[in-house]
């Protein structure tokens, strides 16, 4: 309980977690707890009654610190698209010798002779410039 306090008055945390360390203060039944309604905290905090019961539902179940924390990703929001792969071929094809009619590679050009040799189905000339840039690897 006075670690609870201690996150809702100190103000170092997220405001999310102190949202929730408070929502769950209002809502202790203990003998030290104000016994709230889930509506009524609901209202004083700006929290949907749905969210209040998902919060003790995780408190009971998962523990305290899993009630406030957000959950972490089992995997990636999304595929990773240009991995090493993609860098080591785009690195092979800027360090060999630029089209015939040309000086050196463009970032257009690299992108472009990516999809023609069949590398990649599509790449932006803007993926090609970052991940040249993410290599430390300048075209001039």
């Amino acid at each position: 309980m006075a670690y609870l306090e201690d996150i809702s008055t100190k103000g170092k945390s997220a405001a999310r977690t102190v949202l929730y360390v408070r929502a769950l203060l209002l809502l202790d039944a203990g003998d030290d707890g104000p016994r709230w309604i889930v509506a009524k905290v609901g209202e004083a905090l700006g929290i949907t009654p749905r969210s209040l019961e998902h919060l003790k539902k995780r408190f009971v179940e998962e523990g305290l610190t899993a009630a406030f924390e957000r959950k972490k990703r089992l995997k990636p929001s999304r595929e990773i698209q240009f991995g090493g792969e993609f860098e080591a071929q785009l690195l092979a094809l800027a360090c060999s010798e630029a089209p015939e009619d040309r000086k050196r590679w463009t970032v257009r050009l690299l992108a472009e002779k990516m999809i023609e040799l069949k590398i990649v189905s599509t790449v932006s000339p803007m993926t090609v410039c970052n991940t040249l840039k993410k290599m430390n690897l300048s075209l001039t």
